[in-house]
Order: C-alpha cells, then sequence, then structure tokens
C-alpha cells in the first residue's frame, strides 16, 4: 500500500513540474487547416515535416478572395530552393528560398499562458494535457502557440499581421515519422529545373498568403 501510494505521489509531481518550451519530434506528417481572421484565407493542407534533412512538403487547396486554389510544394532549405510541382503536367518551377530552416518548437523565450486538458479529466484517455505559450518573432511578429505536455506535437499555432490580423494554423492527424521519405525529393521531371533569376525569394509563409 505504502508503494502504491508512493507511485501516485510521483505521478502527480510528474504531472506538476513547470512545463518549458519544447522542440517537436524531428519527422512528423499530417494535416492542418489554416485561416484568416479577415476570413480572406481557408487553406486546408496535408503536411511532410523533416528536421533532419531540413525539407518541407506542402500539399495544399483552399480559398482566397473567393477563389479556389491548390498547390504542392517542396521546400528544400539546404539547397536554397522551393519546387511548386504540378503532378498531372508533370513539370515544375523552381524558386529562390528566403530564410533558414526553422524547426517546429516553442521557443526559448517564449512565456507560458497557461496549462488546460483538451478534452476531459474525468477519467484517463479522455483529455490531452496541452500548454500554451505566447511571444514575438521577427517572421511573423506575435504568436500563441499550444503544444502538447508530452511529445510537444502541435495542436494550433496562431500569429498576427497587420494586413490579416490574426491566422490560425490548426493542425490534427499527426504521425511521428514518414511513411514516404520519398515524397521530399523532387520528382524526376523536376531534376532539370532552372532556379527562375530575377524573382523575389519566397518563404515559408508566403505559402499560405
Amino acid at each position: 500500500m505504502r508503494a502504491l501510494l508512493l507511485l501516485c505521489l510521483l505521478a502527480v509531481g510528474c504531472l506538476a513540474q513547470k512545463p518549458y518550451p519544447c522542440r517537436s519530434p524531428p519527422l512528423l506528417s499530417g494535416s492542418v487547416v489554416v485561416s484568416t481572421q479577415t476570413e480572406a484565407l481557408w487553406v486546408s493542407a496535408k503536411y511532410i515535416y523533416d528536421a533532419l534533412g531540413q525539407r518541407m512538403r506542402v500539399q495544399e487547396m483552399g480559398v482566397f478572395n473567393n477563389k479556389t486554389f491548390s498547390m504542392d510544394a517542396l521546400l528544400l532549405y539546404r539547397e536554397g530552393a522551393m519546387y511548386v510541382i504540378d503532378t498531372e503536367k508533370r513539370n515544375c518551377t523552381k524558386s529562390p528560398l528566403k530564410g533558414d530552416f526553422h524547426p517546429m518548437a516553442i521557443p526559448k523565450d517564449a512565456k507560458l499562458l497557461g496549462q488546460a486538458v483538451l478534452g476531459s479529466s474525468s477519467s484517463p484517455g479522455e483529455g490531452l494535457l496541452v500548454n500554451t505559450w505566447i511571444g514575438k518573432i521577427p517572421a511573423a511578429g506575435k504568436y500563441m502557440s499550444t503544444v502538447t505536455e508530452f511529445g510537444c506535437i502541435p495542436i494550433s499555432t496562431a500569429y498576427h499581421t497587420d494586413q490579416d490580423g490574426w491566422i490560425q494554423t490548426s493542425f490534427y492527424n499527426n504521425v511521428k515519422g514518414i511513411s514516404d521519405p520519398g515524397m521530399l525529393n523532387p520528382p524526376d521531371f523536376c531534376k532539370g529545373a532552372e532556379l527562375q533569376s530575377g524573382q523575389n525569394p519566397v518563404d515559408f509563409f508566403s505559402l499560405f498568403l
């Protein structure tokens, strides 16, 4: 009985520890929904994230200013290039990629806004313990990010711009690992693509704006 009581106290002690900024797993895949406060943009996308190779693949479709669009983009930060892939026409465009690769992580200077349980805390398995952080970063201004307490899996991120107000990104169906690593390499028909000269470099945020 004393051993059981000790284990219970240790478990409570672990849950009661102060949360610290964390980094998400280096290999992730899943889906996101992005929307703006002005209601000008709504995007649904599948993503593949590789922090080890500094690569991302985003396949999105959405509505911007009442017009539908779709895009399949491969971001290769070590190469400094972004490929926009058209699988049906078997061609792609290659653009310069601006900025360094930033891993999915809560910045070290972030401030904890609070900890909460999504769902219910009444019974085991009915809820998810999450931490919400706030701060500022140069690329996106003010932000608010929610991640799981265990695993640092992204739940949602909101950042503020003067033009669109708050831009909300919600993550779901996250899976640790990548089922098809080949998706993070340019298709054969894209290997001859030349970097477009005279084009302004693009960045990750431009995929959703």
